[in-house]
């Protein structure tokens, strides 16, 4: 594949952006999602999870700044709904990045009912974390909790960080649909 060619589809930047949405019918409380993140007015393509080499992580506003109404964008993304009164649920985008800067990295998608929105972003900060770490041979147990295993990652010194956006809500009393969202978008 020619380099040029190549280059053009690999994202140099990526913004992490979250939102909820209320309404009466299923699609429309997504689309307020959406809009609370502030990517509604693209046509979002879903991508699996991998950071690319050195790939900028930049903040919301100079993402969105960066893109154009029915512009095609690549988004790593988690979604939950439901319309169950009073059901609790969560949307999350973990990242694991690693030191070296020409090494890939992870970013993990996870989404679930009856979690606190904190801790929805810690478990897919964990999943990232873990892929990561597989993928660099760095060994550890499986079932240890998350904090054993950030220690171990933390000794090898090759995941640099980690990180999430997580979005939790509690579904409208009322019954209307609740639409949660976390997303990382990538951009050129």
């Amino acid at each position: 594949m020619e380099e040029i060619g190549y280059s053009r589809f690999v994202p140099t930047k990526v913004f992490f952006t979250r939102g909820v949405g209320v309404h009466k019918e299923k699609l429309n409380s997504f689309e307020l999602a959406l809009r609370s993140a502030g990517i509604e007015r693209y046509n979002l393509v879903a991508v699996s999870s991998i950071l690319p080499p050195g790939c900028m992580i930049i903040n919301r506003v100079k993402g969105l700044s960066m893109l154009r109404p029915g512009q095609i964008t690549f988004t790593v993304m988690s979604k939950n709904s439901s319309n169950e009164p009073g059901r609790k649920m969560a949307a999350a985008i973990g990242c694991a990045i690693p030191v070296d800067e020409r090494v890939y990295g992870y970013l993990s998608e996870h989404s679930s009912f009856g979690q606190h929105e904190r801790d929805a972003g810690n478990y897919a900060e964990d999943i990232a974390a873990e892929m990561l770490a597989t993928t660099l041979g760095i060994p550890f147990d499986v079932d240890s909790n998350y904090d054993e295993k950030r220690e171990i990652f933390k000794i090898d010194g090759r995941i640099v960080r980690t990180r999430h956006v997580a979005q939790g809500a509690t579904c409208d009393k009322n019954g209307r649909w609740t639409t949660v969202v976390a997303a990382a978008v990538f951009l050129w």
